[in-house]
């Protein structure tokens, strides 16, 4: 397994014979405009060109730090990949990557490709591309079940009680490599029901009895 820090929640993951790509965004800005939004601090960890051929990217939700519609539409150009996303998202995707394959599945189930085995599971989160469409798609994280180890991709999520880690570590065993989330979590008073700290990382992290 090789693993490539790419900046945010994009990675790129390499393993059992396919190139896996989460939440893609090799955009400068996270934003429906070019000139407003939060702006990219660090270059990507690879660039687009260098990228290998990829097989599947997984598309945890619809905010824009995380569905970039211009990294997708460079993808679909380049490597035509099995885009993986919880139940609403493929109309948005569609609407502007009309020639994008997408795959989408509610909490529970499950896409094969390439001899993975990739599961969606429950976070603690919210979806929204504007200001009326606020959880109208779904949210999620995944589970990649691969000859090579479990890989878990949690997305955004908040922490909550831990649930959706002992219930993931449950459903799976033990992950070679979890992917969790720690950005944006402060103030705590506003934050906490969508985005964990990095002690509760931490926390999920031996909840999910991750290596």
């Amino acid at each position: 397994m090789r693993v490539t820090m790419v900046g945010h929640a994009t990675m790129l993951l390499q393993v059992a014979g396919l190139n896996i790509l989460t939440d893609p965004v090799w955009s400068d800005r996270c934003s429906p405009f070019r000139f407003l939004g939060p702006q990219r601090v660090n270059n990507p960890g690879i660039a687009f060109g260098d990228l290998p051929p990829i097989d599947v990217v997984l598309l945890s939700h619809n905010h824009y730090d995380h569905m970039d519609m211009a990294t997708l539409r460079r993808l679909a150009t380049a490597h035509d990949p099995l885009v993986v996303t919880p139940v609403g998202n493929r109309a948005i995707v569609a609407s502007s990557v009309s020639r994008m394959r997408v795959e989408e599945r509610d909490w529970g189930e499950t896409v094969e490709h390439g001899g993975a085995r990739i599961h969606l599971e429950p976070v603690h989160h919210w979806s929204a591309r504007g200001f009326g469409d606020r959880r109208m798609a779904l949210w999620s994280g995944f589970v990649v079940e691969t000859s090579a180890g479990n890989i878990y991709h949690v997305g955004d999520t908040g922490f909550h009680d831990g649930i959706n880690y002992r219930d993931a570590a449950n459903r799976h065993g033990t992950f070679r490599l979890a992917i969790l989330p720690i950005g944006a979590y402060e103030p705590r008073w506003f934050m906490k029901p969508q985005h964990q700290n990095p002690d509760e990382a931490v926390q999920g992290m031996k909840l999910a009895r991750a290596a």
